[in-house]
């Protein structure tokens, strides 16, 4: 399962759709990503303010900030001009459809991509190997399951600071000939307080390395992967969070309020 999909339902036209997803998400490598996490996460900073701490050019699209970003839903992206030494900002759909795909219902699965095995995937490989970009976000969500209930956990670092999640894109595409942009969340091994909810993190980057993240020449997977480590535990909070932020129409600033456990526990008793 897709961490962050549970409260998200793919639909499908009808169900000989749905299964050549299926098959052709298993063939493709992308199937890993079903025991993966980070789904939902928070970037609540205005334009202006990741507009000067990415030191990214002029960005053209509109942005509002946002609490409970989930997936296929477009999200802002810092790629690296090919030619010039300069940061642009854009919006992609989060979900990497590859170039090559037959069927763009893949990118529902790809939301986030092994660093393990990003570089071997046929799905990830080549966005791993030549189109790598930053996420930018002040927080990201995970879920504790205990027997039947789950608790929602907002992670920050250094108390809701930007950083960039270490991500990959791609273009694909459509039948009326339109370029679709998507992109893909890296996830490592989890550090000591994203540890004690999930098995996974996402890769949250040190400043220092974006420059060489996002560097089109370089194309050395061995040099990239060793950017790709649990972020420094001691730079992070968690704390638990309302279970609003379960249901995606609900992005606001409560989706990231902290709250007492036992507050939420005794909802259920109401």
């Amino acid at each position: 399962m897709i961490f962050g999909l549970r409260s998200t339902t793919w639909r499908f036209s009808n169900r000989s759709v749905a299964l050549a997803a299926l098959k052709q998400i298993s063939r493709l490598g992308a199937c890993d990503n079903f025991s993966l996490m980070c789904g939902r996460y928070r970037l609540s900073k205005r334009k202006q303010i990741i507009e000067e701490n990415f030191d990214t050019v002029d960005w053209q699209d509109n942005w509002s900030p946002r609490y409970n970003i989930a997936p296929t839903q477009t999200v802002p992206v810092i790629r690296q001009h090919p030619k010039e030494s300069v940061r642009q900002l854009s919006l992609m759909g989060w979900g990497l459809i590859p170039s090559w795909a037959k069927n763009p219902s893949i990118g529902t699965s790809t939301i986030n991509a092994k660093s393990e095995t990003a570089a071997t995937k046929p799905v990830f490989r080549d966005p791993f190997k030549f189109r790598r970009c930053l996420i930018p976000a002040d927080a990201f969500y995970e879920w504790n399951r205990t027997g039947l209930s789950s608790q929602p956990y907002c992670f920050e670092v250094r108390e809701g600071e930007l950083f960039a999640f270490a991500g990959i894109w791609d273009g694909w595409k459509d039948p009326t000939g339109n370029w679709v942009k998507t992109c893909s969340i890296l996830t490592t091994t989890p550090n000591a307080v994203t540890g004690a909810v999930h098995g996974r993190m996402p890769v949250i980057l040190d400043p220092g390395s974006y420059n060489l993240w996002l560097d089109p020449g370089m194309q050395n997977v061995a040099t990239i992967s060793e950017l790709l480590k649990p972020y420094d535990a001691r730079l992070m909070r968690c704390y638990p969070v309302s279970t609003r932020i379960n249901h995606v129409g609900n992005d606001d600033e409560q989706c990231s309020h902290p709250v007492e456990i036992a507050e939420v526990q005794n909802r259920f008793f109401v």
